[in-house]
């Protein structure tokens, strides 16, 4: 999920982030119903509405990809850090975005940007993107698995994009095993998961106003999702329907 270029199949100085973001999250309340995932490439400072709507929303949400520069950029954005922060006060997840490249980035490289995502911004959960899906590619991200857990960044969200081989469920909390169109998502569901011990999340774009995609995702055996109606190269820097803020 570049945000630049994000796929459409079922297929980047230290300084120490402010107190805010580095506060512990609230307890989860239990029983509430937090289903989405929101992955949202816009500046705090270009679309604030968007971002108020989004910790507004906070019952709702699983947990929100933050994505200050296709990854955490080379230099702390304060105005990101706020807003990780008002999200971790409102007990929404924050999940740092690092791109593996399909295993082929090196290691030290994304350990880099997932150790600034936890300064910088104090990332309570980790969204790796365009995560390989064969069993050969399994030992690279069972590396990376174990090195998140060592900084303590909690949640591990693998960005498939399809069904990937099963034993990626055993180091994995949250796995998409659809990132694509609404056009896609509608015509060719994604391929049945075998495996078991993640949650499965769907990713879909393009996606008209009151289509109950929540139900559908649901059907396919997915429990968390995110549909957005943006299109084209960055359908990632619109909110879904139901959280948009008004003109």
């Amino acid at each position: 999920m570049n945000p630049l270029n994000p796929p459409d199949t079922g297929a980047r100085g230290s300084r120490t982030a402010p107190a805010a973001a580095r506060a512990p999250n609230a307890t989860r309340t239990p029983g509430t119903s937090k289903t989405l995932l929101v992955p949202y490439y816009e500046h705090p400072a270009v679309r604030p509405a968007e971002w108020d709507a989004l910790v507004a929303a906070a019952p709702r949400l699983h947990g929100v990809v933050l994505n200050p520069a296709s990854g955490p950029g080379d230099r702390l954005d304060p105005a990101f850090a706020a807003v990780a922060g008002r999200l971790r006060a409102a007990d929404v997840r924050v999940l740092g975005y690092v791109d593996t490249d399909y295993g082929r980035r090196p290691l030290a490289n994304v350990l880099r940007e997932l150790t600034r995502h936890r300064d910088w911004f104090g990332a309570d959960g980790t969204f790796l993107d365009q995560v390989a899906v064969t069993e050969s590619g399994f030992g690279y991200y069972r590396r990376l698995a174990t090195a998140v857990r060592g900084l303590g960044t909690g949640t591990l969200v693998l960005n498939h994009g399809t069904a990937p081989h099963p034993s990626y469920a055993r180091i994995a909390d949250v796995l998409v095993t659809f990132e694509g169109t609404w056009a896609t998502y509608r015509r060719r569901p994604p391929p049945p998961w075998t495996g078991a011990g993640a949650t499965l999340c769907h990713l879909v774009h393009g996606v008209p106003a009151g289509v109950d995609t929540a139900a559908l995702a649901r059907e396919r055996g997915a429990a968390l999702y995110c549909a957005v109606p943006g299109r084209g190269d960055h359908p990632w820097g619109t909110l879904p329907h139901t959280l948009a803020p008004a003109p």
